[in-house]
């Protein structure tokens, strides 16, 4: 298989490494930030998709394309894509696309995977660094009407065909799918490969191609916040209590058998 065309989907996100301490929850717009001096990345789930599709291009040749949607993304964020090598950078960028959940995110990038001068393969992390619902991938198979695989550790264009080792709970098993599909790409595959100099300068001589929901044929009521499916209710900060009660005895048994006791007392065991 030669001259694959493949769509890598990369979300810039908060951080995710940033200390818990440094995430705020606004409760009454029901929003997430982190202080300025923080910047935004690419999803780690996103990077290993997008090594699957460089690892490919490696040994097989063809062109892969970064789709990302947001407003306002930071350039030197995602334009690090393109400087690890892929070749052409789309992103789907205006303020109506803000707050999608995973439909209209889903929806939106179907339109332009549809609007992209053909595709043989579709990329997807396993799930996005901040909501973790790992559902995108799935929808743009649905709405595409394609086969999906999801947690490939490895990906391997073989006779036509994509091979494909998926993550399972006792280890791994192989499957074979035609193209045009979706793959959705789990940690297990290994980190992104990191920049050259070369691959630097270029990506900063690049633009991004940019398209809002007009350029795709869509009305702003059917992406970000008002095409949501999803209804959020709360958006908390979990608050973690932690209790310490020693248990003695005369003697390390018979600390031993009433710690057992306070353990049953307590139903924990």
């Amino acid at each position: 298989m030669s001259d694959l065309r493949m769509v890598v989907c990369c979300k810039q996100v908060l951080d995710p490494e940033a200390t818990p301490s440094s995430f705020k929850v606004d409760a009454k717009t029901m929003r997430m930030t982190l202080p300025p001096d923080i910047k935004q990345v690419i999803g780690q789930y996103d990077e290993f998709a997008l090594e699957a599709a460089l690892r490919i291009r490696d040994k097989a040749g063809g062109n892969i394309t970064v789709l990302s949607l947001g407003n306002n993304m930071a350039r030197d964020v995602i334009k690090k894509s393109l400087a690890v090598g892929a070749d052409e950078l789309v992103l789907l960028e205006d303020a109506a696309f803000e707050d999608s959940d995973s439909w209209s995110t889903a929806y939106a990038l179907s339109k332009a995977v549809q609007k992209l001068d053909g595709y043989d393969v579709i990329f997807c992390g396993r799930q996005s660094s901040d909501w973790d619902a790992g559902q995108v991938g799935a929808g743009l198979a649905e709405l595409l009407g394609l086969p999906l695989v999801t947690l490939a550790r490895k990906v391997e264009a073989v006779d036509g065909k994509l091979r494909i080792e998926q993550v399972i709970p006792d280890g791994y098993q192989v499957i074979e799918v035609d193209t045009p599909a979706v793959v959705t790409v789990t940690s297990e595959l290994g980190n992104l490969r990191y920049a050259i100099l070369k691959g630097i300068m270029a990506a900063a001589r690049k633009q991004p191609i940019v398209w809002t929901p007009a350029d795709l044929g869509l009305e702003t009521t059917e992406v970000g916040a008002p095409g949501r499916r999803l209804q959020l209710n709360r958006l908390f900060q979990p608050v973690k209590e932690a209790h310490c009660e020693m248990v003695e005895g005369e003697n390390a048994a018979e600390a031993g058998a009433n710690l057992a006791i306070r353990l049953r007392e307590a139903k924990l065991i």
